[in-house]
């Protein structure tokens, strides 16, 4: 931050007299965020949302169509079409999965929604915390924690749903 200052002094005096005068970089400041989200060498067998559209996603260079379940790295087709439709028996396999992830992500499709009661009950029951998203911001998230390491789950609808 030192040349900062000389920068706005030798601005003031006139022409700076050092034509190459090196200015901080802000790529510093955000080479934490530039590391999460540029990561490319992701082990094959750890699973990546790279796009979504209205109604597919796309996970490790695969475009699969509708509402997916992610268990760590394992991945299959979920039944629910709307939010409506998640309920304890549509996360029913909870119930048998080992380890238990630590979190849960249901992604609710374009808009964040609360889920019931009865569903919250049920995942803090089996010994998972919940969180609800958008179903992008939820892929991300499982990114984000899949990549450190972290049991993770993830439950998305496809981005179009909206209710």
């Amino acid at each position: 931050m030192a040349t900062l200052p000389k920068l706005i002094r030798a601005m003031r005096n006139g022409s700076p007299k050092h034509h190459n005068l090196v200015l901080p970089s802000l790529r510093r400041a955000f080479s934490l965020y530039d590391q999460i989200n540029l990561i490319d060498n992701v082990p094959e067998d750890q699973l990546r949302f790279q796009e979504f559209d209205e109604t597919s996603f796309t996970v490790n260079g695969v475009k699969y169509d509708g509402s997916l379940l992610c268990v760590g790295n394992l991945l299959m087709s979920w039944s629910p079409r709307s939010f409506s439709e998640i309920t304890t028996d549509s996360l029913s396999i909870f119930q048998t999965v080992r380890p238990i992830p630590e979190l849960l992500i249901v992604g609710c499709g374009r808009y964040n929604h609360p889920v019931n009661p009865q569903v919250r009950q049920f995942v803090k029951s089996i010994g998972m915390k919940l969180e609800t998203l958008d179903s992008r911001n939820a892929a991300s998230t499982y990114n984000i924690l899949n990549e450190e390491g972290r049991i993770v789950a993830a439950a998305l609808l496809p981005y179009g749903v909206t209710s």
